[in-house]
């Protein structure tokens, strides 16, 4: 006869999963996300147009156009589901307050696409300064949303809706073979808009 964990155990081991994983998702995106991130999304279109003029005004086309559709908001392709396992992963930060620098790359990180037992999408950014963790919720042929959360420094992972100046929404498009980009709209802090690239890490 199996003889069951104590208690704390049990406690414990759930705790662990929820501090690394996504909630599960709803049917309908909207159903989850706060009414703050559902206007957010709504004015993507208006967070690309402020943020590539920002950029462009910044003197910074050059850098703009070596992105090569990364910064295009007319490219996104059907089929935007990506592949679960591990990615490369790049920010790319646009526009924002005139005191902070009009567009900031930075380097690859590394990335994770999970399928959860529930059928969810997930997306984890696993290295660097700045990391995210939430889900990908299909609509439409060209697009998923993503609602996920931001950790900063050596902070464990949050989920979305723990702490509201960490939640992040966004559009996962497909923008070529093998490559994935996320447009976060107004992000709380630094920048108009965040473009997150991902390629296959193999």
């Amino acid at each position: 006869m199996s003889r069951r964990p104590p208690r704390l155990l049990v406690v414990c081991m759930v705790a662990a999963s929820m501090a690394g994983s996504a909630v599960a998702a709803s049917a309908d995106w909207r159903q989850d996300a706060t009414r703050f991130d559902q206007r957010r999304f709504a004015r993507l279109d208006e967070a690309w147009a402020v943020a590539l003029a920002g950029a462009r005004g910044g003197r910074h086309g050059r850098e703009i156009a070596a992105l090569n559709g990364l910064a295009d908001p007319r490219l996104h392709l059907v089929r935007p589901e990506p592949a679960p396992g591990d990615y490369r992963c790049r920010t790319v930060k646009l526009g924002g307050p005139a005191a902070l620098l009009p567009y900031v790359a930075y380097g690859w990180f590394r990335c994770r696409v999970d399928l959860s037992p529930g059928g969810d999408l997930t997306l984890k950014k696993l290295t660097g300064s700045q990391r995210t963790m939430g889900n990908l919720y299909p609509l439409g042929r060209t697009r998923l949303v993503y609602l996920g959360a931001e950790a900063w420094g050596d902070e464990r992972p949050f989920r979305y809706r723990q702490n509201p100046e960490r939640d992040q929404v966004g559009a996962f498009e497909r923008i070529g073979p093998r490559r994935w980009r996320l447009a976060m709209p107004f992000p709380q802090r630094e920048s108009d808009l965040d473009v997150m690239e991902l390629v296959p890490a193999r």
